[in-house]
């Protein structure tokens, strides 16, 4: 029996249209969530996130600004353009869309946006929150991959789940999110012996390392949920995730698709954390 597909694109489109009613009673208010993103050059591939952004928050209502700086921007002036948003009362949200040039330190950058604008959910203290489960923003791809195995009312406490990828960005926050809803969590990277081994193991197998279909039926144990987050560019210039969509898709129970998988969640969500940013910071006026 084959799996059944899970579209975030679907799923994202029923939660932008809960968000917009909630913007359009929050309008009614007197609050106005705002989003501001920073792009800085003119990489194709942030150019197109920061559009899939921007039409989101204009369906939903959130106010959206983007400043978009020259790629010989100095750390220093992005330093300067931050703490001027940090301090403008109609700014909720900050985002600086990575990777930066290499003459910025992202992490001075990351830490340098306030978290109670930090809607990424990058900041060490959001993080910090988050693995003492505390309210906060969580990032957005964990957090879209979370909802997405919610929305199938797929049980996670007490399974076994194995994340294949450690960056700061999906990997490790989003086993930090499953330990929280009490899975068993395994971690596997570039360094892992027997990675087969260990992904055969999991009820939720998460794919997030950036390699062109690498995890195929073999890794996976019968019935497993797949979640692939990974975004390949193939030779022939079409899309394809880090998982071999059809032979997986004969294996498990159920899997998320690319495109149309995990990426539109990570926008919504986005918008979530913009939305909760305005409400957090009426409640404090």
């Amino acid at each position: 029996m084959a799996a059944e597909v899970i579209y975030g694109d679907q799923l994202a489109l029923s939660l932008r249209q809960e968000m917009k009613e909630e913007v359009t009673a929050l309008k009614e208010k007197g609050i106005v969530p705002k989003l501001v993103v920073v792009l800085i050059g003119d990489d194709p591939a942030s150019k197109s996130y920061v559009s899939g952004k921007q039409k989101a928050a204009d369906f939903i209502g959130i106010n959206s600004e983007l400043i978009t700086l020259v790629d010989t921007t100095s750390e220093q002036a992005l330093l300067d353009l931050i703490e001027q948003l940090n301090n403008d009362e109609s700014v909720n949200g900050i985002l600086v869309q990575l990777p930066l040039p290499d003459q910025i330190n992202e992490q001075a950058i990351i830490e340098a946006i306030s978290p109670e604008k930090d809607v990424d959910g990058f900041h060490p203290i959001s993080i910090g929150r988050m693995l003492t489960q505390q309210d906060t923003f969580l990032p957005c791809t964990p957090f879209g991959i979370l909802t997405m195995l919610q929305s199938k009312n797929i049980e996670i406490a007490g399974k076994h789940a194995v994340i294949v990828g450690r960056s700061n960005i999906v990997g490790k926050p989003v086993g930090q999110l499953l330990l929280n809803e009490h899975a068993t969590v395994s971690y596997c990277h570039s360094r892992t012996k027997d990675l087969k081994a260990m992904t055969k193991q999991a009820d939720i197998l998460i794919a997030a390392v950036g390699r062109e279909e690498m995890i195929d039926a073999s890794f996976i144990k019968p019935g497993a949920v797949v979640i692939d987050v990974g975004v390949n560019r193939t030779e022939a210039g079409t899309l394809t995730g880090d998982v071999d969509f059809e032979s997986a898709k004969a294996v498990a129970s159920y899997i998320t698709p690319v495109p149309k998988g995990v990426g539109p969640m990570t926008i919504t969500m986005l918008m979530k954390n913009t939305i909760k940013a305005a409400k957090n910071h009426h409640t404090k006026k």
